[in-house]
């Protein structure tokens, strides 16, 4: 896309009829493999041939949610800015933006929550996950350190999405939910209001894989498990080095080398499979089932890694190096992507009843 004509910008009163996918990421933690895979990766190759519109964020005011620390949400978002381009996302072919730089997204939250039903916010996972767990101890309130951030989490990912009128939206299977809220907000909005925000899909690739993280739970910064993809926040560390060594400390079992080993047991084999061809694959299961010590399995996972990750590191060290143009990047897209935002506010303003009394001379 150039920055002075979109497709997207062909947008009218009807609803959009073009495919257009919507992705964002919260910056609250190192860039790692699990984000890599799950997210990155694949969101890139889904539009290398592809003519659909396409919109990337920066979720930054979701991150504030539940991480308070300001230096991690400043490097976090930073951080995963270079790495969404050293990846590969060409930000003239998207539109590729940070949440906070685009203010008529909140403003739309604020419109969309006035409509919502409470009840349906009831029903959230996170939110009923977090009052469960309250209502497991003695003496506490169900809500105890529970903020209106979370509570509305569903309402500011509807606004993300209807602002734009995505049609698609690729989500793992733990946020389809969320997609179906968003439904639900769009629908009740357009039945009492006017048929303006399109009603999503959620985009589930069960191809896609959940990576294991080092202690054997799903890789998470929650969990502190993951496998930095570029190495840690202003660590003078050698990144490669530091990938090989996090992958050393994946936990394994007290199985000896020549002992036939279980494939679909093993957290290695499963992170090798995200990166490895159907033949690369067959070879290790074969090691595998004929004996392969762990501290060889390591080694080859971390090969196969780094073989697809080395050509990345040089152009993310280099952004994390000059803020100046990432910042640029993110700019140009704030641009792109408020030439929208304020056409699909306007028009929800004026659906609402918010507009001029009266054209003035």
């Amino acid at each position: 896309m150039s920055n002075n004509s979109t497709p997207n910008d062909q947008t009218s009163d009807h609803l959009t009829e073009a495919k257009r996918i919507l992705t964002g990421i919260k910056p609250t933690g190192i860039p790692h493999l699990g984000n890599y895979v799950g997210a990155i990766r694949p969101a890139i190759q889904s539009i290398q041939n592809s003519d659909s519109d396409a919109f990337f964020f920066l979720a930054d005011y979701h991150s504030i949610i539940g991480c308070h620390d300001p230096a991690i949400i400043h490097e976090s978002t930073k951080a995963i800015a270079a790495t969404w381009i050293a990846c590969g996302l060409d930000p003239e072919r998207v539109t590729f933006y940070r949440q906070s730089d685009v203010p008529e997204i909140l403003e739309l939250s604020w419109i969309l929550s006035s409509s919502c039903a409470k009840g349906l916010m009831n029903r959230a996972h996170a939110y009923k996950a977090a009052v469960d767990a309250n209502m497991e101890k003695e003496d506490v309130d169900p809500d105890q350190g529970i903020n209106m951030g979370l509570f509305g989490y569903p309402v500011l990912m509807a606004a993300d999405i209807l602002m734009f009128n995505a049609t698609h939206v690729p989500v793992g299977r733990d946020q389809i939910q969320h997609i179906e809220m968003a439904r639900d907000i769009a629908g009740t909005f357009n039945h009492r209001y006017k048929p303006l925000f399109t009603e999503p899909e959620a985009l589930v690739d069960d191809n896609t894989p959940l990576l294991t993280g080092l202690d054997g739970r799903k890789m998470s910064k929650s969990y502190n498990n993951v496998i930095p993809l570029f190495g840690e926040f202003n660590s003078q560390a050698d990144p490669e080095k530091m990938m090989r060594k996090a992958i050393m400390r994946i936990v394994t079992n007290s199985q000896l080398p020549e002992e036939p080993k279980d494939p679909e047991a093993s957290a290695i084999f499963e992170i090798y499979k995200a990166f490895a061809t159907p033949e690369e694959i067959a070879n290790l299961r074969a090691q595998y089932e004929s004996g392969i010590g762990w501290g060889d399995a390591k080694e080859q996972l971390f090969q196969q890694i780094n073989n697809e990750i080395a050509p990345f590191r040089a152009r993310y060290q280099e952004l994390m190096a000059n803020p100046k143009e990432l910042e640029e990047i993110l700019q140009m897209g704030a641009e792109k992507a408020r030439r929208h935002s304020r056409k699909q506010l306007d028009k929800t303003r004026r659906a609402i009843g918010i507009r001029p009394l009266a054209k003035l001379k």
